[in-house]
């Protein structure tokens, strides 16, 4: 048995768990995925279910399965099977007197603070109306996420989970976890039970490639583990189709692969690593040393700029860190040409103490 305890969990169900063999929704599998989180209700425990099978599900319907397609195809088929995907859901919960809320999001929110923090305001209002939130990537619009960004919704879930601090986040796939080879090309492969940090043995485990109609396979999904797990909070990649698979977990059984979370950021650092940098602003040697040893970075350490950014934004810096900048980009190309005016008058000192950015908002993360 494992040591688990759960008060908020995050249910990541993929395309090939989610649909049955003809590409449809499964709804009797639906089913048993909302009896077992009214279960885990009844058990104190709010439930947050991150769904794929928007794109699988409408390549079905319109016969597009071994269709190569382009974005704007995969959008279309995201735009019908998202339709027929909320249906199910909203009718297998109905059947359990439960009502389920619809949230389409993109990487934008996870990267703007107000958004950001509209979608927890979102999600604790869902619960307390006693409405389980049901979560997909926005398809239909998005297009950095519909390739291989999110890799069929992995790092969605965890992003999810680590913003709206949930203890567990569960990964159900096709799979019944990770294994140090393939095991099926490998009869010798032996299974990995339990997972305490990610090493690059355990990133060779994953190998890479995706599974059917489904975009992502385990490489995205020890990704996703590797998020969570910074946030404090514990992952499973176990079999969808394994019976009470969700109830079991959260028991302590050691169904699938368990991934021991190590909190290493707090809230606030996990929304600047984790948020779409605007810009980039690379540094000298002497400004990275002064970072590292607890210093904020000041005009003179800036060789280049790039992107077009305004105050309060996130942004890369050189390829160490990410951090929440205190000037527009083009203040700080004044300041930086400033800097560089003062530098050649020769006289050995610099007075431009402007803070580009604080110490205190920047998250290394080499």
């Amino acid at each position: 048995m494992r040591d688990i305890s759960v008060t908020r969990a995050v249910i990541k169900i993929g395309t090939n768990t989610i649909c049955d063999e003809t590409g449809q929704v499964d709804s009797e599998y639906l089913d048993g995925i909302a009896r077992q989180v009214l279960e885990l209700e009844r058990l104190g425990i709010q439930s947050i279910i991150v769904t794929s099978g928007a794109i699988g599900s409408g390549s079905s319907e319109l016969k597009l399965d071994d269709v190569q397609k382009d974005i704007p195809h995969k959008q279309a088929c995201a735009a019908v099977g998202q339709a027929a995907l909320m249906l199910t859901y909203r009718e297998v919960f109905a059947r359990h007197d439960k009502s389920v809320g619809q949230l389409l999001l993109t990487y934008d929110a996870f990267s703007d603070r107000k958004v950001y923090l509209n979608l927890r305001k979102t999600v604790d209002a869902l619960f307390e109306l006693g409405v389980i939130p049901i979560v997909n990537e926005n398809d239909v619009i998005s297009t950095d996420e519909i390739g291989a960004t999110f890799g069929d919704n992995d790092k969605l879930s965890a992003l999810v989970a680590s913003k709206v601090d949930a203890d567990l986040l569960i990964l159900l796939t096709d799979v019944d976890g990770l294994y140090d080879r393939n095991p099926e090309t490998d009869q010798d492969a032996r299974f990995i039970d339990t997972v305490d940090e990610i090493t690059k043995d355990i990133e060779m485990m994953a190998g890479g490639g995706t599974s059917g109609r489904s975009k992502g396979g385990m490489k995205t999904k020890i990704n996703a583990a590797r998020i969570a797990m910074g946030a404090g909070c514990n992952t499973v990649i176990a079999n969808g189709r394994a019976e009470n698979v969700i109830v079991r977990i959260v028991r302590g059984e050691t169904v699938g692969t368990f991934f021991s979370a190590k909190a290493l950021y707090t809230n606030r650092e996990r929304w600047i690593l984790y948020a779409s940098p605007r810009g980039k602003i690379t540094v000298d040697a002497g400004a990275e040393e002064a970072l590292r040893d607890g210093g904020s970075l000041l005009p003179c350490g800036i060789t280049s700029v790039e992107g077009r950014f305004k105050a309060g934004d996130v942004v890369r810096i050189s390829t160490f860190a990410k951090g929440v900048v205190n000037f527009p980009s083009g203040e700080i190309m004044q300041l930086k040409a400033a800097c560089e005016k003062e530098k050649k008058k020769g006289n050995g000192k610099v007075h431009n103490d402007s803070v580009v950015l604080d110490h205190c908002n920047i998250v290394f993360h080499d």
